[in-house]
């Protein structure tokens, strides 16, 4: 069964750069044509390599493509296909440290990387999640936990106009109604606007509002823009609000010169997006939170239950369950560990 499959895969990568970009003429007809009951027997392994390869994988947006220029790419790593395959053999579960401590230790070593590389100190934490819109939610409820008694309601957000649509849709999970949600304008070049931010803020506790959290851009949707992340800093600091900065595009060019200049002052946030199935063209499902405190993430985060191991986390590695939202999930540290590990 893995002959076969390696041969079909091996196939499908050899044959990239002839693929289109993408292929949907006659989808609707054909995802008509898959739905079916539950089978009573099953079908020979061959024969659902050629219906997966042949017939449903083409009618789609080829995001592999050499030709796919659209959005944001998936680029999906052969070598993190290959982590992915060795993870669900191995099976192990990571989230509570001593489950796998060895495991988990490979995947704290990725948080600890990625943290360096925006300047965030040894102590940092993080966890890997599903993408950027998961690590943006986990982020605002920790800024919540952090900055807001448990009554929330007058708690008011700041972000620009070209402010990712995640951060919304994430206040509105954690409870907010959309007018905690303000939108600031940006200047000439898509950055938000300070004096408009202050404003706003001087405005909002005016009126007995509590502004707790300032997102900021580090490479917007729609047009790459970064947002003056040291002046944001700032405004956070003197307003003692949660900064955040969501950096799921643009974060992984603080891996060369020009992007760490444009990203100047980043690592000051209290927390930091970042979504490496962009930026390190991992397969989909790959993003990561940063934080600063990791008690602010185990304050909004931890709950206890009888049937819960006693959790045995050093001062160095976390249980990922007592930091993020997640208790059963899939060994994402491998597909990143791996293709930065080999050669």
């Amino acid at each position: 069964m893995i002959d076969l499959a390696a041969e079909r895969v091996i196939r499908h990568i050899e044959s990239l750069p002839d693929q289109p970009g993408e292929d949907v003429e006659g989808a609707k007809e054909l995802s008509r044509s898959l739905i079916e009951d539950l089978p009573e027997s099953g079908r020979p392994f061959p024969e659902l390599l050629e219906l997966l390869f042949e017939r449903v994988a083409p009618k789609s947006l080829n995001t592999m493509s050499p030709g796919f220029m659209s959005y944001i790419p998936g680029g999906g790593l052969f070598h993190a296909a290959v982590a992915d395959l060795m993870g669900n053999v191995i099976n192990r579960y990571v989230t509570v440290w001593q489950a796998a401590p060895g495991l988990a230790t490979l995947e704290a070593n990725v948080i600890r990387w990625f943290g360096g590389m925006v300047g965030y100190p040894s102590e940092a934490t993080g966890f890997l999640a599903s993408g950027g819109s998961m690590a943006n939610l986990s982020a605002l409820v920790t800024a919540r936990k952090d900055r807001l008694p448990e009554d929330f309601l007058r708690g008011t957000i700041y972000m620009s106009d070209q402010t990712h649509h995640s951060i919304t849709k994430a206040a509105l999970i954690a409870g907010f109604p959309e007018r905690s949600v303000r939108t600031v304008p940006v200047d000439s070049l898509y950055r938000i606007r300070i004096d408009a931010l202050q404003e706003s803020i001087r405005r909002d506790r005016a009126v007995g509002l509590q502004p707790f959290l300032i997102v900021g851009s580090a490479g917007t949707t729609n047009t790459g823009a970064v947002d003056d992340l040291d002046a944001l800093a700032d405004v956070a600091r003197d307003e003692e609000m949660w900064l955040h900065h969501d950096a799921a595009y643009g974060g992984f060019f603080m891996l060369t010169e020009r992007g760490r200049e444009a990203m100047r002052g980043i690592g000051r946030a209290d927390s930091i997006t970042l979504d490496p199935h962009k930026g390190l063209f991992l397969p989909y499902g790959t993003g990561c939170l940063l934080a600063r405190d990791r008690a602010a993430l185990e304050r909004a985060h931890r709950v206890d239950a009888d049937y819960m191991p006693r959790r045995e986390s050093s001062d160095e590695i976390p249980s990922f369950c007592d930091i993020s939202p997640e208790l059963s999930r899939d060994f994402r540290g491998l597909r990143v560990w791996l293709p930065m590990k080999t050669s």
